[in-house]
């Protein structure tokens, strides 16, 4: 709706919309002018809008011809728009800004004096380093963008704002380098966020599932990062960055397993220590998978392959034990699953107290009941454990884990093995905003090599992975 020339009619049609109590509208005459700003009072800064706009008009000593000359001459509000609808003139208010309207003027002004209460910018509390910079993203988008541009001082940075949300109208930027992103990736992301028809974004984590290429997949196919040095170094490998006001959080895409297996510490340490760290990580993958499965086979069925003495021990351990091997396994995965979420959601120094408790109390009087053995205790104890060596894969591991434990427990071998080929052929041929999940090892890239599972130092890498879509393949010359 288009603003009116007369000033009430503007006032009551927002006051028609909003009800609340803290919308404030302050008359003022400047000259034979009459003026109106009006604001919620939670939300703006009212030191700052008395500052710059009220007392600029009121001390004003030639009362103004338009409303552009009240944006130019009077108002000092560092940023201004001249709005000409009354519903953008409501979303602004509500937003927390203050909207001045002019008697006779078909237009308003819209002043940023949005009052912002942020936390400070710290380190992430998962995404601790050893070396390198230690500053986290916060709540606040303008925040998180200055943190992104400060280590990217360059006019090739181009960032791109949305709103999303019928209710909540959340700042969502698009942001990428322009001479190295592929364009054809850029437009497919903003086209899959201008879609998006939903009542309100609280959170990055609320687009996931709309930038998802596979809807039903259990895996991760979108990158999240915590902190701008991670995203800088995305986005100089052609990648897209999501930013999201109110959250903490930065999506990245195209997303490629690898990347999980890479920490930000990983560049400011020797490569070959970290060419050990990430088999580590993949080891602890491998284990938190597929070890409660092999356990469970070999004792059901493969027990034979178990050195004499070492079966010996397990029979010790597990006689008297009323469960099956497979019903114990699956009933101590449960238990830690129950036991995690307790710890988890429960205030911080009574969670300590009940992983204690849950931990050495429960599971050693379980034991000596003889309703677990030992071994399945720790092997279990060991996959949960394991699962964190990469924590951003969690989820995805937790069911990978009992599917390889029903697997082994009801097949033995055989279903492991056919599972994993299963699962190895289904990642190989995954593919997302066109970035094999599996590169860069099927397919093969040689040049990307360099930093995978082996990392080289940083003068050998010339040129930005292949993996990753993008139009500037020279990193280094």
């Amino acid at each position: 709706m288009k603003i009116y020339r007369t000033l009430k009619k503007n006032i009551d049609y927002i006051k028609s919309k909003n009800s609340n109590k803290d919308l404030i509208v302050r008359n003022i005459f400047c000259g034979t002018k009459q003026i109106a700003v009006v604001f919620l009072d939670d939300q703006t800064d009212s030191e700052r809008l008395e500052l710059y706009v009220i007392s600029k008009i009121v001390d004003s000593k030639q009362p103004p011809k338009s409303i552009f000359d009240l944006q130019n001459q009077i108002i000092s509000v560092s940023a201004t728009q001249v709005l000409q609808n009354l519903d953008d003139c409501l979303s602004e208010i509500m937003g927390g800004n203050s909207v001045v309207f002019m008697q006779g003027s078909p237009n308003a002004i819209k002043c940023a004096t949005l009052k912002y209460a942020q936390r400070s910018v710290t380190e992430p509390p998962n995404s601790d380093v050893i070396f390198g910079p230690r500053e986290g993203f916060v709540e606040n988008l303008k925040t998180n963008m200055n943190l992104v541009r400060k280590r990217l001082p360059t006019t090739e940075l181009k960032t791109e704002e949305l709103h999303i949300g019928r209710y909540t109208k959340t700042k969502v930027e698009v942001c990428y380098i322009d001479n190295i992103a592929d364009h054809k990736v850029v437009e497919k992301i903003k086209s899959r966020l201008q879609q998006i028809d939903i009542d309100g974004i609280i959170d990055a984590h609320y687009l996931t599932s709309f930038l998802e290429e596979r809807k039903n997949s259990i895996f991760k196919q979108i990158g999240k990062c915590e902190k701008p040095d991670i995203v800088v170094a995305k986005l100089l490998e052609g990648r897209v960055a999501i930013m999201v006001d109110n959250s903490p959080v930065v999506l990245t895409l195209p997303f490629i397993f690898l990347e999980d297996l890479q920490n930000s510490d990983d560049y400011y340490q020797r490569s070959f220590r970290i060419s050990f760290i990430r088999f580590l990580r993949l080891f602890g993958i491998l284990i938190s998978m597929l070890v409660p499965g092999i356990y469970v086979a070999i004792q059901l069925y493969h027990y034979r392959i178990i050195p004499i003495k070492f079966l010996v021990t397990i029979m010790d351990s597990t006689q008297g034990i009323t469960f099956s091997p497979f019903m114990e396994t699956l009933f101590v995965l449960l238990l830690f699953d129950i036991l995690f979420e307790a710890s988890l959601r429960m205030p911080k120094y009574i969670g300590v107290a009940v992983s204690i408790v849950g931990a050495l109390v429960l599971g050693d009087t379980a034991v000596r009941a003889g309703l677990v053995s030992s071994p399945t205790v720790m092997i279990v104890a060991l996959t949960g454990i394991s699962f964190y060596t990469v924590p951003d894969q969690v989820s995805q591991l937790a069911i990978l884990r009992l599917a390889f434990t029903l697997l082994g427990g009801m097949i033995g071998f055989l279903g492991i093995i056919v599972g994993w080929v299963l699962l190895v052929t289904y990642l190989v041929e995954f593919n997302a905003y066109d970035a094999p999940y599996f590169a860069p090892y099927a397919p093969f890239i040689k040049e990307d090599l360099k930093d995978g599972l082996f990392k080289r130092e940083t003068i050998a890498l010339k040129t930005r992975p292949k993996s990753v879509p993008n139009k500037n393949r020279t990193r280094k010359k």
